[in-house]
């Protein structure tokens, strides 16, 4: 339940941080505010002739705005000033600054959830949309390249399919910007250590952005026990990013962009384990604390793309891409998960994917923008799951064993090779209209057509549907319908066989395996956005969701792997407010949160489920694992003469946990503080220290004990961490 105290803790952080902050960052406009017109170019040319790339570079940058209107969707902005000026600066993982945005909650393993949606994320880089990539503890995106990261959520326009919960949108710094660069060093607690750099610029009609980043830390994943540190929890993480662009001529360009991330963790050790099988079998007792088991990830995309357009009247882009993904969990050598589980676990998901996608815009006059999309993708997916078992009955894979009574099994383990694979399909093509029906009223109406043959082969006509009214020179209100299609991700498709299993110490207790399905869902939206004064901007935002076959996903078994599986119906529904203050030293944001998601009845991935669970979540509403009914998140800012001064602050009221997800986490506060300062032409050039503070009171908080729907292992958060850095621009 939700604690009193919760409700003196966002006092304390509202006070803490003044006028607050929000997930837009202090400079940013919220979706809905009519923002200050750009100054204006220069007419004479003398812009043109001393720099014709620039121009003609500014021109594609400009167009991809009317391939990608945000008409009517709730949209929050940071810019590279605002990433900069949160504690960790542009080290701050890419997790950490979505969680600056309202809606969006922060859950173990380094995930967050948008507006009551387990993942269903769409992380789109220069206007082309990133395959998605298999889940796992580390980020795929540096935040190191973004010049300006934009999260899109609610009812978005028909351009927007395939996974809709939100839109992160990261533009890369091009050739109108000025050429240069950073490279930077941070050290901190816990051995950590990361090195990254970014440069940018342009020679002729080539111009480039490359970023990269080589990451350390004894505390990679969450620690699974309330101590300082964790046992057994080394972490190497590497992120590279490359965006090359040439320009044929004014109206054409070529690109390629390409990005990597490779990470190891170890998986830490809980010193509470309680030994559950086989312990007459492995001499001598293996320690909880002396597990070895480790995870690899690995994900990789390449996006070549063309560019066209053709005066502001038509234009298009279309790319294509191919993006390979693979987690590998490995369990300890010694057999000690089968001790203290009962099974043991080498599980290898690799997902490769490749594509089409492409947008064309074409302004019929001064009223009208029509926007077409068209995507195809083929997605190859491959599970190898190799168990070691005892057997506990007469089966299949039993005959011949001798039988062992669970905890006394005297014979080696039985191997089990479950290996599955396959095709999945996905196309999905929209149309729309961006319709100025008077100056303050804009429509953005359209129809998007989905086909998804998986385990499943299904289709759906979806119309979308947005209003945005300008009620006055200071006020904007936005309302919105959109149907969702949300195709299941393949990589996530526990692809088991289940009666395989049977009369093991891996057995399921029910047997049912319906297959996965899409998740089909009406979105309500709408806000409204004021500038109060050139200082002040606020707005909230009200949705509401009725969803069928509601996708979700869980940690099922020992291996820190998800796998996914549908409710038969959920309904999602809440209430965001945000706000803004900026002045020439002081910067602020708040974001105010609350939020409901359940779910009823269990449509596919029985197996993973006791009989009891199932029958209760079969005749009641419960609530998602990741339901959180208060969110609350801030930052601010103060440039003195000597340094530059920040903070950040997160509250929760807490995940759920318990038999069905019937009862809720403690609820928790953390604020963590920065300090820079610029050191002007040393030695070494231009360098910037920093001084972060994570966590400043060494807040202890468990997001998870490891119980609830697909809750497998407790996870606390990170305590008090100490980084310094420096960083040399060039």
């Amino acid at each position: 339940m939700f604690q009193p105290s919760a409700y003196v803790r966002l006092a304390v952080c509202a006070a803490t941080l003044l006028a607050g902050a929000s997930a837009h960052g202090a400079d940013a406009t919220p979706s809905g505010v009519p923002a200050a017109p750009p100054e204006a170019a220069a007419d004479d040319g003398s812009v043109a002739a001393a720099h014709p790339i620039t121009v003609i570079s500014s021109k594609l940058d400009k167009g991809r705005n009317l391939v990608s209107p945000d008409s009517g969707a709730t949209q929050y902005q940071f810019s590279d000033t605002d990433i900069a000026r949160l504690p960790q600066g542009d080290a701050t993982p890419m997790n950490q600054v979505l969680l600056q945005t309202p809606g969006i909650v922060q859950d173990g393993f380094g995930q967050v959830h948008v507006r009551g949606d387990h993942g269903n994320l769409q992380y789109r880089v220069n206007g082309v949309m990133i395959p998605e990539s298999l889940q796992g503890f580390g980020q795929v995106f540096d935040t190191r390249i973004a010049d300006k990261l934009t999260v899109l959520t609610g009812s978005l326009p028909a351009q927007y399919g395939y996974r809709t919960a939100g839109v992160v949108d990261i533009q890369t710094r091009g050739p109108d910007s000025e050429p240069g660069g950073e490279l930077s060093q941070d050290v901190g607690s816990r051995n950590y250590g990361e090195t990254g750099g970014v440069a940018n610029g342009s020679v002729g009609r080539f111009s480039y952005n490359l970023a990269g980043s080589l990451m350390t830390s004894q505390q990679g994943v969450d620690n699974p026990v309330n101590s300082l540190n964790a046992y057994h929890d080394v972490t190497r993480q590497g992120k590279g990013f490359g965006f090359l662009a040439y320009d044929l001529d004014p109206q054409q360009r070529l690109s390629l962009m390409f990005g990597q991330s490779q990470n190891q963790f170890q998986i830490p050790d809980n010193p509470g384990l309680v030994p559950q099988c086989c312990s007459s079998t492995l001499t001598p007792t293996p320690s909880p604390l002396a597990l070895n088991a480790t995870q690899g990830e690995l994900n990789q995309f390449q996006v070549a793309s063309y560019q066209l357009r053709g005066d502001g009247v038509r234009e298009a882009q279309v790319s294509f891409y191919h993006r390979l993904s693979q987690l590998s969990y490995m369990p300890d050598p010694a057999l000690g998960d089968l001790f203290y589980t009962g099974v043991s676990n080498a599980v290898v998901r690799r997902n490769e994917a490749q594509g089409i996608q492409s947008d064309y815009g074409y302004r019929l006059n001064e009223r009208h923008k029509l926007h077409a999309t068209f995507m195809v993708q083929q997605e190859r997916y491959l599970t190898d799951n190799t168990s070691q078992v005892y057997c506990l009955g007469m089966s299949q894979v039993c005959a011949g064993n001798q039988l062992n009574a669970f905890g006394t099994a005297s014979t080696p383990p039985t191997t089990l090779v479950d290996n599955t694979g396959g095709i999945s399909h996905f196309w999905g093509m929209s149309l729309q209209d961006e319709w100025k029906y008077a100056q303050d009223l804009t429509f953005n109406y359209g129809l998007r057509y989905d086909q998804n043959a998986f385990l499943v082969n299904e289709h759906q006509v979806s119309p979308r549907f947005n209003m945005v009214y300008d009620w006055s020179p200071v006020t904007r209100f936005h309302a919105g319908y959109a149907s969702y299609f949300t195709p299941p991700p393949a990589e996530i498709i526990d692809t088991r066989t289940v009666s395989l299993y049977n009369a093991t110490t891996n057995a399921s207790a029910v047997t049912a395996d319906s297959p996965v399905r899409a998740e089909r869902s009406d979105y309500l939206d709408m806000g409204l956005s004021r500038l109060w004064s050139d200082k002040i901007t606020l707005s909230t935002d009200a949705y509401y969701r009725k969803v069928r076959n509601l996708l979700d996903e869980g940690q099922f078994g020992n291996a820190l792997i998800f796998s996914g599986f549908n409710y038969r119906e959920g309904r999602v529904y809440g209430v965001e407010f945000s706000g803004t203050y900026h002045e020439e030293r002081w910067t602020g944001a708040l974001n105010a949160a609350v939020g409901r998601a359940q779910g009823k009845g269990i449509e596919s991935g029985q197996f993973n489920f006791s009989a009891a669970e199932l029958s209760y979540i079969n005749n009641h509403w419960v609530y998602l694992d990741h339901d959180q009914r208060y969110t609350m998140s801030g930052s601010l800012g103060y440039r003195a003469d000597w340094a530059n001064l920040s903070a950040d602050a997160l509250f929760g009221s807490g995940l759920r946990s318990g038999f069905a997800n019937t009862q809720t986490m403690s609820d928790y506060l953390t604020v963590n503080t920065a300090a820079t300062h610029l050191f002007k032409a040393t030695v070494w050039g231009d360098l910037e220290g920093r001084l972060s503070v994570l966590n400043v009171f060494d807040h202890s908080y468990e997001l998870r004990n490891g119980t609830g729907i697909g809750v497998g292992a407790p996870q606390y958060g990170l305590r008090r961490t100490v980084i310094v850095g420096v960083t040399r621009f060039f």
